[in-house]
This record gives structure tokens, sequence and C-alpha cells, in this order.
């Protein structure tokens, strides 16, 4: 039996009993490894090389595992978690910070001790800092800190310890590893050469060459992922593979010897994974190349099927978290499909009399894309059609940048305007590399729904390993093309007949952002007036990104609760935005500090008040005075607003309540569009409703929501008014667009 399929077992073992001993109960582990074994014993009957191959597997990554769990589970570290103790750690840094959620620090670390009733106590497990103070940035691996932490349970399958939350900012011990200086060095300069590039792919290249995305759009990074090019928003084994390739080209051409050009490679690759910091895809490059490596000084040939089983064991076993981390997963099946697959799809095709580039060129991003289908579409429950054209198109420009950016981060200690020049390279293959994401992107249907989670997963599996098998036979193959020709054609007529979104000619969209308000306001093209942004940043940026908003002249925020303020970020994300026109009630006062703190240049709402954005007048009706001792008072001190476009008036309420709408009712309050007021509550004035009229009332609700919103009463009477009244819980974003003949109408989205 080939040492391949011994490794291969082996590898297969290690990942079962891994994934096991994470999720299930008590000897679970190995239950799972022991289903595997049974499994590939009857696939392979009399192969006792494959049993005991598995057989080994299972015991190295069953006994990694126990010990990391036994690790996670010792005490007192899991008494003072179970409590929620406030403690004293010393941490050693393990990985960059980043800026998480809600502006949060997420630092992963590994403790190095904790003080426990005035006695320290040496502790060596790893956790995950979770703090609020941004002092904690820019720290680099290697260093050691201390601070006061409350210490709280990890989520199940977590091997960390604990998660640690700090309020305080990092009393720094020391300085961190001359290495991780020089890499801190190296990192920072190449974001210093990229800042006088475009946003888009300044922001892309540090990504793509040293991991470095903290300056990197997120909706751009959206427009990767859609398409299937997020590996390229992030270092990758491509990039390490292409940097070696670069190193041995040039030992090689310095005449090196095998043994000399192995351990120049090895220096190359080492300084690599520390400069780009060890993801799951890099190690399990760097462990396949380092096997490559020393195959190569030995003189051995490749085998790229052992290297890569080879590095699964050894990476499984070493840290067994990594056998339910979608992008190890995702990268090694990458691996495989190159490897196993590619070869024989390049020489089919080249039988068939395409040339050697073009079928390299379409067989690998496919092989790539079949390998790793099944477990994207258990992941996003889609399945992107753009995924091999995009890589196809990308794959050229891959290269080129990756090597004018670590040029550009080698020279930009010492030679910063050549680095800078570098940088300038670089962004050429960069930028081409976003216009593939953005024109990938907003190809219509061009991400198909598909059932999620494992039965998904397992489904679109069984099919491709049918389609793979099948396609051996003409018939097979002609009865596909006719399948996929119908499909084609026939969804053609239904996309024509189907609405685009964004309708044409839309005047105001309330952005389905849950129980929340976001809405936008056209102000020409690429622009839009943002009023209030919703809980969350994701629903309202989508919803953005969907109308093409760029560009932000004026954000209005009505009033500062969490569900109207809590999603600012994302209408910050790529945005230019101009001005800020808010409230003078400071209620709550921690949320209108946040939503300062950004910087942008703010207006207060005086009532009586009006400005022109474009072709829009905004007129400022209340509050006409500030009211307290109500039964909400930031609700009813909300900015409410009225906009004219195109000759129709838009009333924005915000969640004013019955004694903001009666203290309007002097103003002419007569409008086409209403945005009922707080998400539809029965806190509604009839007197108020009565005066505007309007003709379309949007109502921005969250599914299920636990408030009651909105209320059937308040619906009732607006319908009785001759409103048309549509709900962002039942029709997702709602467009009301003026038509053709200049008349109003109103669109959801789901419709």
């Amino acid at each position: 039996m080939s040492a391949d399929l011994r490794l291969v077992g082996a590898a297969l073992g290690c990942w079962c009993a891994a994934i096991g001993s994470l999720f299930l109960p008590a000897r679970g582990g190995w239950a799972l490894a022991l289903v595997a074994l049974l499994v590939v014993a009857a696939m392979f009957r009399g192969s006792r090389w494959i049993v005991a191959a598995v057989a080994a597997g299972v015991a190295c990554g069953a006994a990694a595992t126990a010990a990391r769990v036994g690790e996670r589970d010792a005490e007192p570290l899991r008494g003072l978690a179970a409590r929620h103790a406030t403690v004293r750690v010393g941490l050693e840094i393990t990985d960059d910070p980043r800026l998480g959620r809600r502006s949060t620090v997420v630092v992963p670390a590994r403790l190095d001790w904790v003080v426990v009733d005035d006695r320290r106590i040496a502790i060596s497990a790893r956790v995950l800092v979770l703090a609020r103070d941004r002092g904690w940035l820019g720290l680099l691996p290697g260093q050691h800190a201390v601070a006061p932490a409350r210490v709280s349970l990890p989520d199940g399958g977590d091997l960390r310890a604990a998660l640690l939350s700090v309020d305080s900012g990092p009393q720094l011990v020391g300085a961190a590893p001359w290495v991780q200086r020089g890499a801190g060095v190296l990192r920072a300069g190449l974001q210093r050469a990229c800042r006088g590039l475009p946003a888009e792919p300044g922001g892309l290249l540090p990504g793509l060459v040293v991991g470095d995305t903290s300056r990197l759009d997120p909706a751009l990074a959206d427009d990767f992922k859609t398409t299937g090019l997020t590996h390229l928003t992030a270092v990758s084994g491509a990039n390490l593979a292409i940097v070696v390739g670069l190193v041995l080209a040039l030992v090689r051409w310095c005449r090196a010897g095998p043994r000399v050009a192995a351990l120049v490679c090895v220096l190359a690759l080492a300084g690599f994974v520390v400069l780009v910091r060890p993801s799951p895809s890099v190690l399990r490059a760097a462990a396949m190349g380092g096997l490559a490596l020393v195959a190569l000084a030995l003189g051995r040939p490749r085998a790229a099927v052992p290297a890569l089983a080879a590095g699964v064991l050894g990476l499984v076993v070493f840290d067994p978290e990594l056998a339910v981390d979608a992008g190890f997963a995702l990268s090694v099946l990458a691996t495989g499909g190159l490897v196993l697959i590619a070869p024989r799809w390049t020489e089919a095709l080249r039988r068939r009399g395409w040339p050697r580039v073009a079928a390299e060129a379409l067989a690998v991003p496919a092989a790539a894309q079949a390998a790793c289908a099944p477990v994207i579409a258990a992941i996003s429950a889609s399945v992107s059609l753009t995924a091999i054209p995009a890589n196809l198109l990308a794959a050229p420009a891959v290269a080129p940048a990756t090597i004018a950016g670590i040029l550009a981060a080698v020279l930009s200690p010492v030679l910063p305007s050549v680095a800078a020049f570098a940088a300038w390279v670089a962004s050429w293959p960069a930028r081409w590399l976003v216009a593939v994401a953005h024109r990938g992107a907003g190809v219509p249907n061009g991400l198909l729904p598909w059932p999620g989670g494992a039965a998904g997963g397992l489904l679109l599996g069984a099919l491709l390993a049918a389609l793979l098998v099948g396609f051996r036979w003409p018939v097979v193959r002609r009865w596909v093309l006719v399948a996929a020709v119908a499909a084609v054609l026939g969804a053609v007529p239904v996309r024509f007949l189907a609405a685009a979104w964004p309708p044409r000619g839309w005047l105001v969209v309330a952005c389905d952002v849950g129980q929340g308000d976001a809405l936008a306001v056209a102000a020409g093209p690429g622009a839009a007036v943002v009023v209030d942004a919703g809980p969350e940043p994701d629903p309202v940026d989508a919803c953005l990104r969907r109308l093409g908003v760029r560009r932000v002249p004026l954000l209005v925020i009505s009033h500062f609760h969490a569900d109207h303020v809590g999603g600012l970020d994302g209408v910050l994300r790529g945005r230019a935005v101009d001005g800020l026109l808010a409230p003078g009630f400071a209620e709550p006062a921690a949320a209108r500090s946040a939503v300062l703190a950004h910087g942008i240049r703010a207006t207060a709402g005086a009532p009586g008040s009006a400005l022109a954005v474009g072709s829009l007048r905004i007129e400022v009706l209340g509050p006409v005075r500030p009211l307290t001792g109500t039964r909400s008072d930031p609700n009813n001190n909300s900015l409410v607003l009225a906009v004219t476009s195109a000759g129709f008036r838009i009333l924005l309420t915000g969640d004013a309540e019955t004694e903001e709408q009666l203290s309007l009712l002097p103003a002419d309050l007569r409008a086409d569009v209403l945005k009922v007021a707080h998400h539809g509550s029965a806190y509604q004035s009839e007197e108020f409703l009565a005066a505007v009229r309007p003709r379309v009332a949007l109502v921005s609700v969250g599914v299920g929501n636990d408030y009651g919103h909105p209320s059937p009463v308040v619906l009732a009477r607006l319908a009785r008014g001759g409103a048309r009244v549509m709900r962002t819980d039942q029709q997702g974003d709602l467009a009301v667009v003026r038509d053709g003949s200049g008349r109003l109408a109103v669109v959801g989205r789901r419709a």
C-alpha cells in the first residue's frame, strides 16, 4: 500500500478525532474516530495499512485534543470563570489585536499567571481578551502585558480556557521579541507606503501581501466574498508559494546546490510566516512547503499528496481546533483539488485541442472551486456562479501585486520613497482585482441560494461527485449541457420580467434593518441623505450598497437611542459623510458621545430652520420645544423633518410619540409619504395622523419584535385615511418611486 494512502488515512483519523472531541460529549471523539475507522476499513478491505494509519491518526488526534481539553478545564481558572471573578492577570500576546464589533478590541493571548487572594499562581492556558480600551491595538505577538480582567467561560467547542473582559489599557512588561518588532516595522512601513493610494486598492494591498486588513473597506470585502475571491483579501498559501518560488528561482540562478537552496528557502518561508502571521491557510502552506524543501535537500522527488497529508496530520495534532476552522478546511480542500483534479482536467482539455496555458488557466480555478464548493455552500447557504470566471480573471494579477508589495514592505524602513513607488506599482494589479470583485458582485443572480448546514454541503458534494463520475460518458455531458442551456433560457425571461433593485426613479427607501430605523433619501447619482442608522452596522451598509450609495452629503440622527445609532459604522463604511444633523436633546449621553466621537461636522437641528442638499429641501419641524417628564423624553425630542423631493413631500418623524406629535399640530404637516413614528407603536395622535393624510405610510419594524409593533389600531387608522401601508418586516426594503407618468408608487424588495 502506498505511503500516500497511509498518510491520508492518518490525517483523516486525526481530523475526525479532533472534531469529535470538540463537539461530542465525554468520549465522543473516540466514537467518531472509530466510525471513520470502520468506514475506511469497509472501503479498503484487506488494506491493513489504511486501517493502521487511521488508528494511529485516531490515537494522535485524540491524545492531542485530550491534552488541550485538560488544559482548558484545569483549576483554578475554571472555577474563576464559572463565577465570573475579577482578577489581575499576566498575558503574552499571541496574535495581532484587531478591532471587533462595537469597537471591542479582540486580543488572542496566552495566560502566564493570575493573582487570586493576593497569591500569584502560574497558569499556562490560551485565552481571548475582549478589551474596551484601544490601547491594546498595535501590540505585537510575543509582547507581555498585565491588566485586571473579568474571567468568564468560553463557548462550547472552544479550546480556549477563558474569555477575559478588560476595561483598562494594558500595562506592558518588556518589549516584544526582535523578530516580531522587525515584522511590525515592515507591516507598518507597507501601510505608510500605501497611504497615498486610492482607498480600495490601498486597503486591499496590505491584506493581500502581509495579511493586514485594518484598512480594507468592508463593502469591498463583501464583494470579494460574493465573487469567491475572499482568499485574496488576506494572505493565503498562494502568496507563500509565490514568495518562496521567487527565492528558489533566485538561489538557483546563483547556482547554489540543493541543500543551500533548501536552507535559504526555509529561512524565507519562516520569515514570511512571521511577517504575515500564521493564519490557517498559511500554516497549511508552510507545512507543505517545509516538507517539500526537506525532500529537495535530500534529493527526493517531490510528492504533493504525501506533503499535503503529512502537513494536515502534523497541524491537526499540534492544534486540534484547526479541525473545525473553515479557513483551514477550505485551504486543504483547494490544495487537494489542485493536486488531484486540476492535472486530469488540464490533460482532458489538451486532448480536445486546448493550448496548455488556456487549459491550466481554466482547470485550476475550476478544480479548486469544485473541491471547496460543498463547504462554502454549507457555511453561506449559497452557490456562486461567478467564482470560477472571477478567479480566472484575477489570477494574473496576484503574483505581481504580491511581489511588488513585498518589495515595498522590505524597502519601507530604509528607502521610503522607493517603497512608495513599489506600492504604486503594486496598486495597478490590485486595482484590477478590485474591478473584478465589483463587476462580479454586480452580476445579476450571480449568487444562488442553496440549503445551508451539513445537509446542504453533503447534497452539493454528492451532486458534484455524480457529475464528475458521469462526465466520463458523452451522453451524460450532452444532457448536462442541455439542462444548463434550458435553465439559462428559462431564467432570462424571469430576469427581465422581475423588477430590478433599486427601482428606477426612487425617492426614499426605508431600509429593512430589523427593529430600528434607517432611511435613504436620493440626493443625486451615488448620493443620499441618510436618516438614522438602525441597530447594527451590517444591515444598513448592505441596504446602502444595494442602492449604490457611495456619498452621504448629510447624515441625520433623529435621536440617540441604540436602534437608531447602533449601525452608524455601517453608514461610514467606504462612504464620505459631509455633515451631521442631530437633535439638541443630549440623552442618552453615552450614545450621543459615541456618535460625535466619529468627528463628523455636526449641526443642531433648530425648529423652523431649513437647508438644501442638492435638489432636496429639508425643513426641521420639531421638536418645537424641549419636552421633559414624558413616557420617553428622547423619543419625544426626536428631530421631525419635512423633505421635499421631485415635488413630493416626505415627513420623517423619528420616534416622536403623542406629546411631540400634538406640539407640531399648528405646523403644516401635509405629506405624500409618512415614515410612521416609533415603528408604528400605539403612542400616536389621531389628530396628527389626520393632519398628515399620507398617500404612503412606511413602517420600519423588526420581525417578531417583543414590543407589539406595529399597532393594528394605528395601521387601520392609516388605511382608513387612504394610505397604502407598507412594512419592512413583511416586504423588506421599501422604495417610494416616481413612475413614468410622474405619479407616486411604492415597491417592496421582497416583492
